[in-house]
């Protein structure tokens, strides 16, 4: 484990062992992390002491992602990177170049795949026609500014860090069906700037991208798609994350609420909470070992570990994994694409054109 800052390690070692250690048996939590300095280049330290075929995997602030992963990759180390994968449509291009070159796998984190109820739905789409519509709404609570009030609004946006889970579900169920064509984006403002949250004069509380999706294979057939994220939702709702996707074909609709699984617990105090053991089970198992390993969380990186694995054994070439579905650097481009889309959109107050020049997707 690497971060910029050694000084919260003493702080992040306490809270494993609370979380982790404390909770489940035989679990082994030793971390080789010094704490004696700040360092915003310790990843390169880090990526060096490892050989070519590692995995590296990356949950950093957006506005790093890119530098780390472009690092790794040069160095054929196989990469997880959280979304976005990359905030410029040309740096993901990179990415996909870089991770070809090496023969390395190079995936996005992008974990709602692994959703069994996100999967099914993929399936049952493909069997409703043409695509029409696609609405997505996903926020966090307003507590959230505080959390990242010293990015927020500077290096990225709530669009890049909540809307890129719906937009690659998206994008994934309309792979070779559809392709996004134009993005205008909007954005509501006021409360993250007021007090007490202070964030600067930039920072949007609500960001909405409405793209036009044209058919593959039939001229006629245009489908809207809406994605709205937000961090200025109500406290106290129960879940910290709010979200449902409706998508609607030409023969029927889908629609799916991940916020609320048919499952909650109301403690006095606290009220009412909706959990989802779906993505990560955090109650140990019967023997007191942790139990977490069929949450879509877990097989999201699980997965990952597998195929470079495969790729280090001389039995698979990353190239194998664009065409099973998985979210690859390569297969993940159009949601990058979108994103950046919408940042420019807000920016210049323009629709902003999505096209393939070549091999490459470039925005117009």
């Amino acid at each position: 484990m690497v971060g910029v800052s050694g000084g919260k390690f003493p702080a992040i070692r306490q809270h494993l062992e609370e979380k982790i250690g404390q909770v489940y048996k035989d679990l082994d939590l030793r971390q080789a992390c010094s704490e004696s300095k700040t360092d915003p280049e310790a990843y390169k330290t880090a990526i060096d002491a490892l050989q070519p075929g590692s995995a590296v995997i990356i949950f950093t602030p957006d506005s790093t992602h890119y530098p780390i992963a472009k690092y790794a990759l040069e160095r054929k180390m196989h990469v997880l990177v959280t979304k976005p994968a990359t905030q410029l449509l040309s740096h993901h291009n990179e990415l996909i170049e870089l991770a070809d070159k090496n023969g390395v796998v190079c995936w996005v984190e992008h974990h709602k795949r692994y959703d069994p109820a996100y999967s099914d739905a993929r399936g049952r789409a493909a069997d409703l026609g043409e695509f029409n519509f696609f609405s997505a709404w996903m926020s966090q609570p307003k507590s959230q500014l505080e959390t990242f009030r010293a990015w927020a609004g500077k290096d990225s946006d709530i669009s890049y860090y909540l809307s890129s889970h719906h937009i690659d579900i998206c994008a994934w169920i309309l792979q070779d069906k559809a392709v996004p064509t134009r993005v205008v984006a909007s954005a509501a403002t006021g409360i993250a700037t007021s007090e007490p949250y202070n964030c600067v004069p930039q920072t949007e509380d609500t960001i909405t991208l409405m793209v036009d999706w044209q058919s593959i294979k039939s001229p006629k057939h245009k489908g809207t798609g809406v994605y709205t994220a937000s961090w200025t939702a109500p406290l106290g709702e129960g879940v910290h994350s709010a979200q449902h996707f409706h998508y609607m074909g030409e023969k029927g609709a889908i629609h799916i609420d991940q916020a609320h699984r048919g499952y909650d617990v109301t403690v006095d105090g606290s009220g009412k909470t909706w959990y989802n053991p779906f993505y990560m089970k955090y109650t140990p198992s019967e023997t007191g070992h942790f139990d977490g390993q069929r949450g879509y969380g877990y097989i999201s990186i699980e997965k990952f570990i597998d195929a470079s694995r495969l790729v280090n054994q001389g039995k698979a070439k990353s190239s194998d994994f664009d065409k099973q579905g998985f979210p690859t650097i390569r297969n993940t481009v159009l949601t990058t694409a979108i994103l950046h889309a919408g940042r420019i959109s807000l920016d210049e107050k323009r629709a902003v054109h999505i096209e393939k020049k070549g091999d490459e997707w470039t925005l117009v």
